[in-house]
């Protein structure tokens, strides 16, 4: 039997799929280059049992690694959903070229209803019919069983099975019930041509019901990463953005008021750099960097992955010893010259470097350890929303590990500090991966649920930063070795 997994992310549906499974073949394909790439380093790695390559399925053609017509089974679990309603018949139709006739598509994704969506639409970021842009930039559409089963038979698809699965998900960190709805379907592919909706099929409402396959897919996933799911979706597939479509927004923080370019709402949601958006969390660090400049003065500073606007190294600038402002996409940092440029002084310009940092590449990290001086590391490092993609989290902590100073006094040890909203990536997740690498959590702060006595809470006394969030989950953490 051959599978083909679409957005198969760092493996953990494939691995215990062929352990249970030993004679069948995988294809794995995802978007991202680095989650193949994770692919092919896992330890159960075998090039006989399992192709996993690069392919943007809206753009790029499945044929061009694996042969026509030569799968049994198509898993799309929380992909479709990334992408523009205009590009889902292209996606189908990609697939449908890699399918043997008689062969399935296992389809998981958010169903209409869902809490995600009822948050979306009242904050106003409905973008088209079910389909949002979320404030960062990510995207999600909402399936009703109808759209879903005609989208499929116009492409060619048999409906076999459907169902929405409702749950009421704990998340006991923040006190909340949460009511969440998947819809899963399962599609043939028959010779013989499509079948339309025509009130042949009833929507099932189902309690637990899970095809097997699709449940294997989550059980290495724990409840938190369940309930974030809908929250940040990493942005799958899209159309190209054009960065000659910017907009100027205003971003003002105490005694700082920049101008910074972005693209234009039109291309943010259909851009897959999430470095190319000014996220929530940044903002809020900008903030509190110029409310209390004592944070970085003085200090040797490190900006992971900045984005294009960088409006925290930007501010870190004004009392830093100096600050080194990295991205691991060359696309963004092209934009964070030009927002640097225009909206520095020149003699703030002489403490600012723009330099590319790949977590984990170990020519890059050495090349912005040297920027330090003498070797030292840097006395603080900061990261706004570095922490939406899991299997980031290990290469991030690892990098700032490297990088980081280690030869602080006890009077001013060096902090790397994460702000970040809460989406896939639980809590427990990061600190365990902190720990890993020497990291010790000194504080934290949950905008909203609780506030601490320590560190971070003293750089809200006596300013409202707070107040302009208060409808947003953010955490700050703040590590030191």
């Amino acid at each position: 039997m051959v599978l083909l997994e679409v957005g198969c992310g760092a493996g953990n549906t494939i691995f215990p799929l062929l352990s249970t499974y030993p004679d069948i073949f995988v294809h794995a394909c995802d978007f991202s280059p680095r989650a193949v790439d994770l692919v092919k380093k896992h330890k159960d790695f075998r090039p006989d049992q399992l192709n996993a390559f690069v392919c943007d399925i809206t753009s790029e053609q499945l044929t061009e690694n694996m042969e026509p017509y030569s799968a049994d089974i198509v898993t799309m679990i929380f992909v479709l959903s990334a992408v523009a309603p205009d590009k889902m018949p292209l996606v189908l139709q990609n697939v449908r070229s890699v399918l043997k006739h008689g062969g399935c598509v296992l389809f998981r994704d958010y169903a209409f209803g869902d809490l995600a969506q009822e948050r979306l639409m009242s904050k106003g970021q409905q973008i088209s019919e079910n389909f949002y842009v979320r404030g960062d930039g990510t995207r999600a559409y909402y399936f009703s069983n109808e759209y879903l089963v005609d989208l499929f038979s116009k492409c060619g698809f048999t409906l076999e099975e459907i169902c929405v699965h409702n749950k009421q998900v704990e998340n006991r960190s923040l006190d909340l019930v949460m009511n969440r709805n998947w819809i899963q379907a399962t599609f043939t592919l028959d010779s013989s041509g499509s079948q339309s909706l025509n009130g042949q099929h009833d929507l099932h409402v189902c309690e637990g019901k899970e095809d097997k396959l699709i449940a294997d897919s989550s059980k290495n996933k724990s409840s938190s990463e369940e309930i974030d799911l809908s929250e940040d979706f990493c942005n799958m597939f899209g159309t190209s953005h054009n960065l000659n479509e910017v907009q100027i927004i205003g971003i003002k923080a105490k005694g700082h008021d920049f101008k910074i370019k972005m693209l234009t709402k039109e291309y943010q949601h259909t851009c897959k750099l999430t470095g190319l958006m000014l996220w929530e969390s940044a903002q809020l660090m900008c903030s509190l960097l110029a409310e209390n400049p004592s944070i970085v003065a003085g200090k040797r500073v490190l900006e992971l992955g900045c984005g294009s606007a960088g409006i925290c190294s930007m501010v870190a600038a004004s009392s830093a010893q100096f600050v080194v402002a990295t991205d691991g996409d060359a696309e963004s940092l092209d934009l964070l010259r030009q927002n640097i440029s225009s909206n520095l002084e020149p003699n703030l310009l002489d403490r600012i470097m723009i330099r590319k940092l790949f977590w984990g590449k170990k020519d890059d990290v050495m090349e912005v350890r040297e920027l330090s001086g003498n070797d030292t590391g840097f006395d603080c490092i900061i990261g706004t929303d570095v922490t939406y993609n899991p299997d980031a989290i290990l290469p991030l902590f690892k990098t700032a590990r490297e990088l980081i100073s280690d030869k602080s006094n006890e009077d001013a040890r060096a902090a790397f500090i994460l702000s970040y909203i809460q989406r896939r990536v639980d809590e427990n997740s990061i600190l365990s991966n902190a720990m890993a690498q020497g990291f010790k959590l000194v504080d934290k702060w949950i905008n909203g649920v609780h506030d601490s006595n320590g560190i971070i809470s003293s750089w809200f006394s006596g300013n409202d930063v707070c107040s302009a969030y208060q409808n947003t989950t953010l955490s700050i953490l703040y590590f030191e070795l």
